[in-house]
């Protein structure tokens, strides 16, 4: 990056024309004449000596390299003219805002305030510095008083390690420290301005220029005449060199060291099959799933000059979280540990059952867009080093459930640096080496600190302005760097609660009939959709609303090789790097831009990857997930033949620029005929605007309100924006020269839209410019007959050389396609010469099946015709039983018939009988009474009252004896009547028992085969009994 207005502040005395790298030589630029500061300080110096403690001065060392360089620059502002600093003092003991010299190595001074920082993107620019010190010298609210440590040499000691500190006063706490070879630039406020007892340095942060920030520190003094001692003191730590610096290096890399370990992280879970796989992971999270228990398993690399051997691991530690205590991690079994084979990697691995109620957290499901934290820890003893080292790695995971399958994914294992600075101890021994930890740190804390915006340490202080971007109040002060690509905020905000009820009736009546637009999109489109609605209604737009063949594909696709892979990676740190989604690089915004920008290249192999659709794919990605965001990009490309643009020859791009310049023609005369004199010709300018669709330089508001109006009306609105950004800077462009011209296009159009106010204007007079397709269409004719004109006027040979050599690369093509088709038919051919052997393998395995199922079916057939006839003969058999049943039951119901009319009779005949005797009883009984001797054979109850009478047979009555007789044999019939009766119905109730059974088997069986059955041969026999009866 190339700063051009701080360039051109010190172009008559800078001696580097490019800021300094990032962990560089000590280099620095300093407004105003290192003499004029030299003289203000001796004059200042003078003044107040008598506020000042007497002590050494700041340029003690008459032996200093220094003082024998004489000042090549008069008026540099470089450091290379820098004097030693004639100003003494103590640090205790002195007025405000006066240096005083510290007993570390260090130039103090106190009544400092910090006024805050601000990101920059011209490190070097005075222009942009003397503007943040303004509106920061405004803003001060938040200011914090400090003390400024500013060492004395740029190379720093033991002590002071070449920093400049900001302290507390109140606590002597450090509130942040910057390292002064990263300090690129500083400067004064302007001695006529309310900045004039204000200064500023800028600062890097990085570790490498691409991924370099730079801020702005502001400062203020209480006394004017302390500013120009603190640019002074700065000025001279760069020129200073340390005492005996050959010493004190051999003494600081005595005192302490740093190794560096590269510890690598991966989880395997368990497969079933008595081996674990490796977990996935995506975007710097892994994945597991539930109920599977998992191994973790961590390499150890040392990758430093300093070689440190492993001789154990003392643990292995896991815990949910992050920031986790150390009494919280919990103890994980080890299998094994040791060095690998090459002696470089010490490898321990360890199981992780997961049903451990801790660990609960980490087998629960996560929710969608969810994820959880957890910390992996391993506690090594090192050789030489008197503890144990811990090395803590915080990851994030994702839990899917028990069957989830993963689409597309990474293996590589998780990767940390940590950095371990070891300080040399006493030992007994003289030749062993002993360490002490001072401090571990790894890569993500530090930069962790690098990216922070605030000052370190702030925990009691009141916070500092939230904003991290540089100031930009007006155009004129942005100075001449272009606005980066993604700059811009759009807010999801919508105040007009009437669009958004009119986008919610339109999107319901959409999705009930998804093939039909509605009349009132196009109305609500040129007001610029909702930020909120736009994923949604940039899918609806462009017909891909839950495109599962599209996004299939591209699960597909991103699992197989494009040609374009490095230019793709290469290009992806270019691609809206002001944005935070895609400024981190590896995270989730560059992953997701390659994963498009790899399966576009390969999906459509005619174009591949271009540049430009990396911007459009950005811009769609801040809207939807990957697949969607890939679908739609497949449709603005085909379907409104986008990549026509990037075709062989860019012959309809060139279309477009004719089109265009006759637009500017009949709409902006004067400004084309401007155009023409300065030779100023249309791709100069435009050719981004057709192939990006104004993504690459534009504030995104502006850029998503032109994608709005794209997907609704079409691939005509970039000629609506197109005129309407050259009306609205018509008169600037008027004013310009060519170069002019050309940088305004560059740098101050896109800047002239970062208010939603600009672009709403900007949109307005797109929607109304008079651009028809009709028009277009006339201008494409034109075009076409100018082509053709051309080439009958051109000289036969140039044109058969031309056509000659558009054949050739046409040949070429085709014989490369050629090569491709031959390729893609010998693999086709293997590919179908395997298929058919499998086929081939299927058909004998099928036709052995075949046969064998025959047989089966033939056995089954045989069992059937079997289980008919015993069927048929099971019925058969049923019937006679039947028929014998109901015979037996019909002559057993006569039987009984039979038995109850006996038994009437014989009930009858007894009881008429008990009658009769009854009556002659009592008819004796009166006789028997008459008679006064017989009475007495009677006693009072009736009963006889007679001794055995002696009868003898001779006097007997003969018809006594037969009556007698006659009722003895009464009695033996009553008898035998009785037996008979018992009998019956001892028969009955059994043939009641045998009918009682028989219905209820016939009830359960109703519902039965046999059942049918019985009713059908019951039938049967009716009719041919109902058929019988008229002929008896």
């Amino acid at each position: 990056m190339e700063d051009a207005v701080s360039r051109s502040s010190v172009e008559s005395s800078s001696t580097n024309d490019d800021y300094v790298v990032v962990n560089g030589e000590p280099k620095l630029k300093i407004t105003g004449d290192i003499n004029d500061l030299n003289d203000e300080v001796s004059q200042s110096s003078k003044k107040m000596t008598s506020t000042l403690t007497p002590s050494s001065s700041l340029g003690a060392d008459p032996q200093s390299p220094i003082s024998s360089v004489d000042n090549v620059f008069p008026s540099s502002q470089s450091t290379g003219a820098i004097g030693e600093d004639p100003v003494s003092g103590d640090s205790k003991g002195r007025s405000m805002s006066l240096p005083g010299v510290t007993d570390e190595g260090y130039t103090t001074f106190n009544g400092v305030t910090y006024l805050g920082c601000a990101l920059v993107n011209a490190p070097r620019s005075e222009v942009e510095i003397y503007r943040n010190m303004s509106i920061l010298n405004e803003q001060s609210k938040q200011a914090i008083p400090i003390e400024l440590y500013v060492p004395r040499t740029s190379e720093g000691n033991v002590r002071t390690n070449g920093v400049v500190r900001l302290v507390d006063p109140g606590t002597d706490t450090d509130i942040a420290c910057y390292k002064i070879h990263r300090i690129l630039f500083c400067a004064r406020g302007p001695s006529d301005s309310e900045e004039k007892m204000c200064f500023a340095f800028t600062c890097s942060h990085g570790d490498n220029p691409d991924s370099a920030i730079f801020q702005c520190h502001v400062f203020r003094c209480e006394l004017q005449e302390a500013v120009a001692k603190i640019l002074y003191s700065f000025a001279t730590s760069f020129r200073r060199l340390p005492k005996s610096i050959g010493r004190s290096t051999s003494s600081i890399s005595e005192a302490e060291v740093t190794a560096i370990f590269s510890v690598n992280l991966e989880f395997k879970e368990d497969d079933g099959k008595g081996s674990y796989s490796t977990c996935p992971k995506d975007k710097n999270i892994f994945k597991f799933r539930c109920d599977y228990d998992k191994k973790i398993v961590i390499s150890v690399t040392q990758t430093g000059n300093k070689e440190l051997r492993i001789e154990r691991c003392f643990g292995l530690l896991l815990s949910p979280g992050r920031n986790v205590k150390d009494g919280d991690m919990h103890l994980i079994e080890m299998n094994s540990m040791g060095y690998s084979s090459d002696g470089r990697t010490y490898s321990i691995s360890g199981n992780w059952e997961i049903s451990e109620e801790c660990f609960k957290v980490l087998d629960t499901e996560t929710p969608k867009d969810t994820r959880v934290f957890l910390t992996v820890a391993v506690d090594l003893v090192i050789c030489g080093i008197q503890e144990p080292v811990r090395f803590a790695i915080e990851t994030k995971a994702k839990i899917f459930p028990h069957n989830e399958r993963f689409w597309y994914f990474t293996k590589k294992p998780h990767q940390e640096q940590f950095f371990v600075k070891l300080k040399l101890t006493e030992t007994d021994a003289p030749d062993v080496v002993q360490y002490e930890v001072v401090e571990v740190q790894s890569q993500t804390q530090i930069d962790r600190q690098k990216a922070g915006m605030s000052l370190q340490g702030l925990k009691h202080h009141r916070q500092m302005s939230e904003g991290v971007q540089s100031p930009q109040d007006d155009e004129e002060s942005d100075g001449d760097e272009p606005l980066l690509s993604g700059s811009g905020v759009v807010s999801k905000e919508v105040t007009d609660d009437n669009l958004l009820e009119a986008w919610h009736e339109v999107l319901v009546k959409w999705h009930q009939n998804l093939s039909q637009r509605p009349k009132q999109v196009q109305q609500l489109a040129k007001k610029g959709i909702p930020e909120a609605l736009r994923g949604e209604v940039w899918q609806l737009l462009a017909g891909c609303h839950d495109n599962s063949e599209l996004m299939e594909a591209y699960r597909i696709l991103i699992t197989k090789e494009s040609p374009m892979e490095s230019v793709i990676q290469r290009d992806i740190n270019r691609t809206f790097p002001a944005h935070a989604f895609f400024k981190q690089s590896g995270g989730l915004g560059q992953d997701s831009l390659y994963r498009i920008s790899k399966a576009y290249s390969v999906y459509d192999e005619e174009i591949g990857y271009v540049q430009g659709l990396s911007f459009l794919a950005a811009a769609l990605l801040l809207h939807m997930p990957e697949e969607q965001a890939f679908s739609v990009l497949v449709k603005i490309c085909f379907d409104y033949e986008l990549r026509d643009l990037f075709k062989q020859g860019f012959e309809v791009l060139h279309l477009k620029f004719y089109q265009l310049e006759r637009l500017m023609q009949d709409l902006t005369g004067d400004l084309y005929e401007h155009f023409m004199e300065m030779g100023l010709e249309i791709h100069m300018f435009a050719s981004q605007w057709f192939l990006t669709l104004f993504t690459a330089k534009f504030p995104l508001f502006l850029v998503f309100h032109i994608l709005d109006l794209f997907l609704c009306e079409g691939k005509d609105v970039i000629f609506n924006v197109a005129i309407a950004l050259l009306k609205m800077s018509r008169k600037d462009l008027l004013a310009l020269d060519f170069e002019g011209i050309l940088k305004y296009f560059r740098v101050h159009m896109p800047k002239k839209y970062r208010t939603e106010e600009a672009a709403r204007e900007l949109m307005a007079a797109a929607v109304s410019a008079k651009v028809t397709s009709k028009k277009l269409k006339k201008y494409e004719k034109e075009y076409i007959t100018m082509k053709e004109q051309e080439m009958q006027q051109e000289d036969p040979i140039e044109r058969m050389e031309r056509e000659n050599k558009r054949l050739v690369e046409d040949n070429m093509r085709l014989e490369q396609e050629n090569d491709d088709l031959a390729h893609e038919l010998v693999d086709s051919k293997l590919t179908l010469k395997s298929e058919l052997d499998e086929v081939q393998d299927q058909n004998k395995e099928m036709k052995t099946d075949l046969t064998k199922h025959k047989k089966l079916l033939k056995d089954t057939q045989e069992e059937k015709h079997r289980l008919e006839v015993e069927n048929q003969q099971v019925k058969e058999m049923c019937r006679k039983e039947l028929e014998r049943l109901e015979t037996e039951n019909s002559r057993n119901t006569v039987i009984v018939t039979d038995y109850k009319q006996i038994c009437t009779q014989l009930s009858e005949r007894l009881e008429k009988q008990q009658t009769a005797h009854r009556e002659e009883l009592s008819r004796i009984k009166i006789l028997v009474k008459s008679c006064e001797a017989c009475s007495k054979m009677f006693d009072a109850d009736g009963k006889v009252n007679l001794p055995e009478p002696k009868i003898d047979p001779e006097k007997m009555n003969p018809k006594i004896v037969d009556l007698q007789q006659q009722v003895r044999e009464l009695e033996l019939e009553l008898a035998q009547t009785k037996l008979a009766l018992v009998e019956s119905e001892c028969k009955t109730q059994d043939l009641t028992h045998s009918l009682h059974a028989a219905v209820s088997e016939i009830q359960a069986s109703k519902n039965t085969w046999f059942t049918k059955t019985l009713n059908s041969i019951k039938e049967v026999a009716n009719t041919h009994t109902g058929k019988k009866e008229p002929k008896d």
